[in-house]
């Protein structure tokens, strides 16, 4: 249950955003950019970092969203976004991929746990510096949706289908609107 009085019927972040719309506007706006903006890492790379630090976080909604969003997304779908979760140093993706999830792993622990020898790690994969950017703000910026999503008690999905069918909409139209 809910620690606030919020709107019925919608999960997670999503009755937050309706519940204080001009926060919730910016919070949308901020997922739509770093989830689907301009960036060189693909919609599913980003929508993985998203899943693996909400996993990290132990925020059962996000996590569950932002797999299937990644799934949905990634060549492989689900097998590499559970591969993932379960060890992402041995999950089928690219050693760019695996060095970014790891810096997005450290984020999560804390902004100064990224280490010199693992932007280095990233660069010697084949990151850029704006892929290493856009992965610490994407986990910086899971870290604190999925705080909001858990620190207010939002309701939490219980079957799998609804994930499926929430990340088919946020794939076709986005975080916005």
């Amino acid at each position: 249950m809910p620690h606030i009085e919020l709107p019925d019927g919608i999960p997670g972040i999503g009755s937050l955003i309706t519940y204080r719309p001009e926060t919730g506007g910016v919070v949308g706006e901020l997922g739509e950019v770093l989830l689907r903006g301009p960036s060189p890492l693909s919609r599913g790379e980003r929508e993985l970092i998203a899943a693996h630090v909400s996993a990290l976080n132990e925020c059962v909604y996000c996590h569950g969203v932002h797999s299937a969003c990644a799934a949905r997304q990634l060549p492989g779908g689900r097998e590499v976004v559970d591969q993932v979760r379960l060890d992402p140093e041995a999950a089928d993706v690219s050693p760019r991929m695996r060095a970014l999830l790891a810096i997005a792993g450290l984020v999560q622990q804390s902004g100064r746990a990224v280490s010199k020898d693992a932007v280095a790690r990233a660069r010697s994969a084949g990151a850029s510096d704006v892929e290493i950017h856009d992965t610490v703000l994407i986990a910086a910026a899971f870290c604190m949706f999925n705080r909001y999503v858990d620190g207010l008690a939002t309701v939490t999905l219980s079957s799998p289908a609804v994930y499926e069918a929430t990340a088919a909409r946020l794939v076709e139209r986005g975080y916005v609107g």
